[in-house]
């Protein structure tokens, strides 16, 4: 049965959730399922806003049939071409072969890698800046490289101010009912998820969010409607706006610290254990600890952009850095993480690479603050040796002050 909602006079939500899918992009776990947006505008023409995943066509289908209610589709407008907003292009256009498809010239050349249908007469190609009049509402074209593929624009409703952002200010999680995040708890809900999906997502391109959105600062948004997560409207728009801004500079959240460690039979793990309780004993409150080994990096690199200072612990593993945590630390070099204090703890039985490893890596990467004196353990910390673990616990919790 179809499903949709009108959230703005004449504009209908007509997408769907996903809570059977295991991970987004085969890579990032999603215990909460995820949300395919695509928007509807009936006026004098009729528009639809992007497509959806293949996993929920039938339903979709339904729902542009149902809304139109006997209406032709007059333009589907690509915002983004990602497989899993566009799957649904080709049969739109066997539904309706007049269709106007309307993006912008890289648009078209991804399309034409994905599909074989030959749909090049229905092509609508704009430039940036250029308006489409459907009757009433007038969609203007705002183009958004690299957040996150070249192809990516934005679509703004002049006449309400609504945003159409493609991915941007996105979120992993499926709808249970409620499509504004004003009517949900979001910070204790939503927010880690909103992180997590841009972190791991978009993370790497963030002076392109910065751009994008210096672009759009004079225009009266009054509601961003992203193709994942929920729909933000009136004041509650400024909250996400300014987390965008904070995780595009690269900027922490709040003071607190991720201890993240590899651990084969538990030595790392308790000196990473025992830093954690020196810290504690000095004041720091907020602090996050992670086995790389069991914890999907996601989460962890989630968290990394929220804090201020990450702990990395690992041992040597057939004389290179153990593999998860090598993983983990090219991932965020990758994702482009900046402005943090990092402090490195290493451990070796015979020959020592893990703190060789986790320093290179790190002094590649932008405007990284090396806080205390690392130590590179043999075996199992000793209690001649807990003094330095006492000057590195000193070190994070002066930094902490600053």
């Amino acid at each position: 049965m179809h499903n949709i909602y009108e959230i703005s006079p004449s504009i209908y939500w007509i997408g769907g959730s996903d809570r059977r899918l295991e991970r987004f992009e085969n890579m990032f776990p999603l215990p909460n399922g995820v949300a395919y947006n695509s928007y509807l505008i009936l006026d004098e023409k009729t528009a639809v806003l992007d497509t959806v995943d293949s996993s929920i066509s039938a339903l979709y289908l339904e729902n542009i049939t149902h809304a139109l209610n006997g209406r032709s589709l007059d333009y589907l407008i690509i915002n983004h071409m990602e497989p899993d907003h566009c799957a649904n292009i080709e049969e739109i256009v066997r539904r309706y072969p007049n269709v106007k498809l309307v993006g912008n010239q890289k648009t078209f050349q991804l399309m034409r890698q994905y599909y074989s249908l030959d749909m090049s007469s229905n092509y609508y190609e704009v430039k940036e800046g250029n308006e489409l009049s459907l009757g009433s509402h007038t969609l203007r074209f705002y183009f958004a490289p690299m957040v996150h593929w070249p192809e990516v624009m934005f679509t703004y409703e002049t006449s309400k101010g609504i945003l159409f952002s493609a991915d941007a200010f996105g979120s992993f999680g499926a709808f249970a009912g409620n499509l504004f995040a004003d009517e949900v708890e979001y910070d204790s809900y939503y927010l880690d998820e909103a992180r997590r999906y841009y972190t791991n997502i978009v993370g790497r391109y963030g002076p392109q969010v910065q751009a994008i959105m210096k672009k759009l600062a004079g225009l009266k948004i009054t509601m961003i409607c992203s193709l994942h997560g929920l729909i933000w409207r009136g004041e509650n728009i400024s909250y996400i706006l300014d987390k965008y801004d904070l995780w595009s500079r690269y900027v922490p959240e709040k003071k607190g610290v991720v201890l993240a460690y590899a651990s084969m039979y538990g030595n790392t793990e308790n000196v990473m254990n025992s830093l954690a309780i020196k810290l504690a004993k000095r004041g720091i409150k907020d602090m996050r600890m992670y086995d790389v080994s069991k914890t999907h990096p996601s989460y962890i690199i989630s968290d990394v952009f929220k804090y201020s200072n990450v702990v990395f612990g690992s041992p040597t593993y057939n004389m290179h850095l153990y593999f998860m945590m090598d993983s983990l630390l090219r991932e965020l070099a990758v994702l482009g993480i900046k402005n943090r204090n990092v402090t490195l703890l290493g451990n070796h039985s015979w020959s020592s690479a893990a703190l060789k490893g986790m320093t290179e890596i790190v002094e590649s990467m932008k405007e990284m603050t090396l806080v205390g004196t690392p130590i590179d353990i043999k075996s199992t910390l000793k209690p001649e040796n807990e003094h330095e673990l006492d000057a590195i616990a000193d070190a994070i919790a002066e930094s902490l002050k600053e």
